[in-house]
């Protein structure tokens, strides 16, 4: 009976785009009824979930060998630049819906210099202890590549506050983001008392508890962007 009264309801609201069910905003999984494509979204979860697949495997398994340490190693390493593009996809694509050439421009960009850090990162000396600072570099250099684009679509979308909202949003993300990246290179706080940290707190597990926020945060980022997009989607017109 329940279950017959949830498909009536939203049945009902079926054209609202404000229609709850049990609580909840209803979003299909690949297009609303606005028309504005999910897929990004979804790019940006296989790359993230992705990246932590790969970085959980590391872990596992990079103690097996002196030859399995760097190559799973290097995988992580790759795996972070993927996580750092796709990261890219969503907002690029829906804050430039309305300007397809520099949606493209861009994604393009990211794309390419993600590809040349993955080959950086692949080489087997750059997964040595001694580059951990230009490792670090890198991925920030990846993330600041970002501010270009968002002052654009800043400049594009001015007066929107949900655009204000999602910038703000990440904001946050990249100081979450650039905040681990200082833990991963500053070795703090094992560092500071040495063996006290070894199981529980060191930086590395700082570094990735930073990063899983980083990521919500950017998915929070993400939905007010395509909440937004919904209802500006008459003006804009069909998304491509």
């Amino acid at each position: 009976m329940n279950v017959f009264f949830s498909i009536k309801v939203c049945n009902e609201c079926e054209c609202d785009h404000g229609c709850f069910l049990q609580g909840l905003p209803r979003h299909d999984a690949g297009a609303s009824l606005s028309g504005v494509p999910r897929w990004p979204r979804m790019v940006f979860l296989v790359g993230a979930m992705s990246c932590l697949a790969i970085s959980a495997t590391a872990h596992l398994l990079a103690c097996h060998s002196r030859r399995a340490s760097v190559v799973f190693w290097q995988l992580d390493y790759a795996g972070i630049s993927v996580m750092i593009v796709a990261s890219f996809v969503p907002p690029v694509y829906y804050a430039f819906l309305c300007h397809p050439p520099a949606r493209v421009a861009y994604l393009s960009a990211i794309t390419a210099l993600g590809a040349l850090v993955v080959a950086a990162l692949l080489s087997p000396s750059c997964s040595s202890p001694r580059y951990r600072r230009l490792r670090a570099a890198l991925f920030l250099a990846m993330g600041l590549s970002g501010v270009v684009p968002a002052l654009h679509a800043l400049w594009l979308n001015w007066g929107h506050a949900a655009c204000y909202l999602a910038l703000g949003l990440e904001v946050a993300m990249g100081l979450a983001y650039a905040t681990g990246a200082w833990f991963y290179v500053s070795r703090v706080p094992e560092k500071w008392r040495p063996g006290v940290f070894d199981v529980v707190g060191h930086s590395h597990q700082i570094f990735h508890v930073l990063v899983l926020v980083g990521a919500v945060t950017h998915y929070v980022a993400v939905a007010v962007l395509i909440h937004w997009r919904e209802k500006m989607a008459v003006t804009c017109g069909a998304a491509s």
